[in-house]
């Protein structure tokens, strides 16, 4: 039985381990820190099957730090759907691609700030971290004096060594109450962001958001939408600075942009632990019998770098079409915050190259270090000069 999670190369690399099994042992028994034994699937076709198969469902890992309730809302199928339904009737691409100039206008903001302090800068806590939290706060209509303790929950619901479980409770707690008066502000008196929209909107088959899923919504959207897209920021210009020849291109054909987004969500390396999923039935997977009341992990940014599906997939290929990748799921329970977050990190990535071309890293790549215990992925730090 190997260890899980393996050891990379790199902060910015896979681990070998992954093309091994690939190759020859694509449902490998592991066993994580927390000492759950699990089945690791690596393969493309068998992680996409335990996103949108019935047969495996959410099994959310002891000792995480997520929030009580979000856990519960989530096990519950019929109440978890009916929520999604109603929240993508707001949370549209069209809507959240309409949120770019405001985008923008953060990131000219801070990258103003990072300047004038002069290089070297850290990429992450100047841009990667603020950024998604202040969008956040603007799409709930949150004042800006509040941003701070937004960011503070969100630190606390992911990481599962820096804080306690009794912090991320309590962490869980403020949030919840300082949210339920937020939905109830804003039901007397709506204003234009989504928050509004949401407490207001009734729909003829699902009726409206109760107060619960309001609150629910706002959690939601912080702990999924803020330090994932914070920490892929980072990444993100990471492994686009790592091989200078990636910038240059940028640089020369800005065009490219929006495939080179997509391409940095399929080449990363670092998406956190794996999806744990319990199987309800006995079925086999990849030719393995698997047994009811089995936990599997399924890697999905090894399957996105399954040679079965993407040419030359260790390869960074900016221009790559198709490219079908699996970072946001796939299916019914694909990420319902995707656009906002394809959007963000096409603005911030078109922003950096307008107003830095000649941003590097500024420390060997070898030197960047993963950030520890975070259940979403990411670098300690990345230091750049311009």
């Amino acid at each position: 039985m190997l260890d899980y999670p393996f050891t990379p190369p790199t902060a910015v690399d896979p681990p070998d381990e992954w093309r091994e099994l690939r190759a020859t042992c694509p449902v490998a028994p592991v066993r994580t820190p927390a000492g759950i034994e699990a089945l690791l699937l690596t393969r493309y076709d068998d992680v996409r099957t335990t996103i949108t198969d019935r047969r495996f469902v959410r099994n959310t890992p002891a000792g995480s730090n997520a929030v009580g309730t979000q856990a519960a809302f989530m096990a519950d199928e019929a109440q978890h759907m009916r929520w999604r339904r109603l929240l993508s009737r707001s949370f549209t691409a069209k809507r959240m691609t309409a949120l770019e100039p405001g985008i923008a206008r953060i990131t000219h903001d801070l990258i103003d700030e990072m300047t004038k302090q002069g290089p070297p800068a850290d990429l992450r806590t100047a841009l990667g971290f603020p950024l998604p939290v202040y969008v956040i706060c603007d799409l709930l209509g949150v004042p800006a004096a509040d941003r701070e303790r937004f960011a503070r929950w969100s630190d606390h619901f992911l990481n599962l060594t820096r804080y306690t479980a009794e912090e991320a409770r309590q962490s869980g707690l403020e949030m919840w109450q300082y949210m339920l008066a937020h939905v109830e502000a804003k039901r007397s008196a709506p204003g234009d962001d989504l928050l509004s929209e949401l407490v207001t909107v009734v729909d003829s088959e699902d009726g409206r958001l109760t107060e619960q899923e309001c609150v629910f919504t706002g959690q939601a959207l912080l702990v999924a939408g803020h330090e994932t897209t914070a920490n892929m920021i980072g990444k993100m210009v990471a492994m686009l600075l790592a091989e200078r020849g990636r910038w240059e291109l940028l640089l020369a054909e800005p065009g490219l942009v929006p495939s080179a987004v997509e391409e940095v969500l399929r080449f990363d390396a670092n998406l956190g632990f794996g999806m744990h999923r319990l199987v309800t039935e006995r079925t086999e997977i990849a030719g393995t019998v698997v047994e009811a009341g089995t936990t599997v992990l399924s890697s999905t940014p090894s399957a996105n770098r399954d040679e079965r599906v993407f040419d030359h997939p260790d390869e960074m290929d900016l221009a790559r079409s198709p490219n079908p990748h699996l970072t946001f799921g796939a299916g019914p329970h694909s990420c319902l915050g995707q656009s906002l977050a394809r959007v963000e990190l096409r603005t911030v990535l078109a922003v950096l190259l307008e107003r830095l071309p000649g941003l590097e890293l500024a420390v060997p790549v070898e030197e960047l270090r993963r950030r520890q215990g975070l259940l979403v992925g990411g670098l300690e730090e990345v230091p750049v000069r311009w």
